[in-house]
């Protein structure tokens, strides 16, 4: 086949999952878990069922794919906010505050105890704790944040601290939580 018609038919397939992956993900949201079926995003995907059996064998393989994808989205974000900030001394609470508003903004509801229990989740939260790790050692480095704990420890300390996020009413109380958790990571007078 040319070259041009793998592009094609690659562009479509690509176009169907992530056309799936979000009336998957909007029908959950409208309706609760419990009663989006196969047949419903089809349907509402404008694809036949037998299509959408090639792409995916249930709902909770959906559903795990648009979380993988999500995933992948909020840490190429928090990658991202590191990357913009100039100053070195800057780029924890930058990045603090990112996740910390990605916490907030995404609270936990019915797909969690599905969704979460997955390798992809595993993989992301090492990836994340390596990613603050290291920003939290350099800090330890330059003298700015605390040597006297190990930084993988800091980094999980984080993480829980900023879980609080979720059920704060505000995003300025996310901002105060974030101001917190940094007071923590100063070294001791």
């Amino acid at each position: 086949m040319p070259r041009l018609w793998n592009e094609t038919i690659e562009a479509h397939r690509s176009a169907v999952r992530e056309a799936t992956l979000d009336t998957t993900a909007a029908l959950v949201a409208e309706q609760g878990l419990a009663s989006v079926t196969m047949s419903l995003i089809a349907e509402r995907t404008g694809i036949g069922r037998a299509t959408l059996y090639k792409y995916f064998p249930d709902v909770e393989s959906i559903l795990v794919a648009w979380h993988e994808r999500q995933i992948k989205t909020h840490l190429a974000h928090l990658f991202h906010v590191h990357d913009e900030v100039a100053d070195n001394g800057k780029r924890l609470e930058a990045v603090l505050n990112a996740y910390a508003l990605m916490q907030h903004e995404h609270p936990v509801h019915e797909m969690a105890s599905l969704l979460h229990r997955g390798e992809h989740v595993a993989r992301a939260e090492q990836h994340l704790t390596e990613f603050l790790k290291k920003l939290l050692a350099e800090g330890a480095a330059a003298g700015r944040l605390r040597n006297d704990v190990a930084p993988g420890e800091l980094a999980s300390y984080c993480l829980y601290a900023l879980a609080a996020a979720r059920e704060l009413p505000s995003k300025a109380a996310v901002h105060r939580l974030v101001r917190v958790t940094l007071a923590a990571l100063r070294p001791a007078d």
